[in-house]
């Protein structure tokens, strides 16, 4: 799922701007962080839009500020409804469109209990790995008016935010994958198909 702009480049939209997408190696990827503090400055409303009209531009399901060169604990989510029904989530019948500020985690089974499935990102574009996630969480952030929020995920809804939330902590899928040989490009998962999986849970 590459970034259709160019690498560098901003494009603007009205008010909003389609920012580019760092790519694995760029060193904001490999960071941490930092907290948003400070909701009434109107900059992370704007950071917001933007990361809003980037996610929809890249055909993206998720995006964290890392990603477009912000160090700030900001996620945002947009799943389809055919996606989540594609790949089992709890709410198949409808969007689930996301602002996440400053997430928090937490496994709602075993965190010793993991389940395999196959993740790409924005920031290593043409790549798709195995990867094993919590398959339900909880989640508390606030939302983009300062709100607590607090709900659960699971399946692919769950990957998404575990995901994203990795991005926060400076950390790309392929660290979380226990089996290299599972990652590869997706042109070639597409013509060949997966290899023999050792099953749908670790």
């Amino acid at each position: 799922m590459p970034c259709s702009c160019r690498r560098g480049w901003v494009r603007h939209i009205g008010a909003m701007a389609i920012r580019p997408i760092l790519r694995m190696g760029h060193p904001v990827l490999r960071a941490k962080a930092a907290p948003i503090a400070d909701l009434a400055d109107g900059a992370t409303s704007e950071l917001i839009r933007d990361m809003t009209e980037t996610l929809k531009d890249a055909d993206g399901v998720g995006l964290a500020a890392p990603q477009i060169g912000v160090a700030q604990r900001l996620v945002v989510v947009e799943i389809p409804a055919s996606r989540l029904a594609d790949e089992g989530g709890a709410q198949a019948d409808q969007v689930v469109h996301q602002v996440l500020i400053n997430p928090e985690i937490e496994p709602l089974d075993d965190p010793e209990r993991s389940a395999l499935g196959w993740e790409a990102c924005l920031s290593i574009p043409g790549l798709i790995g195995q990867v094993p996630r919590w398959p339900r969480i909880r989640f508390r952030a606030l939302g983009p008016d300062g709100r607590a929020i607090e709900g659960t995920a699971e399946g692919f809804h769950a990957r998404v935010i575990q995901h994203e939330v990795d991005h926060l902590d400076g950390i790309l899928y392929p660290e979380r994958m226990t089996d290299l040989s599972r990652l590869m490009f997706v042109d070639e998962l597409q013509e060949h198909g997966p290899p023999a999986t050792p099953g749908e849970t670790t």
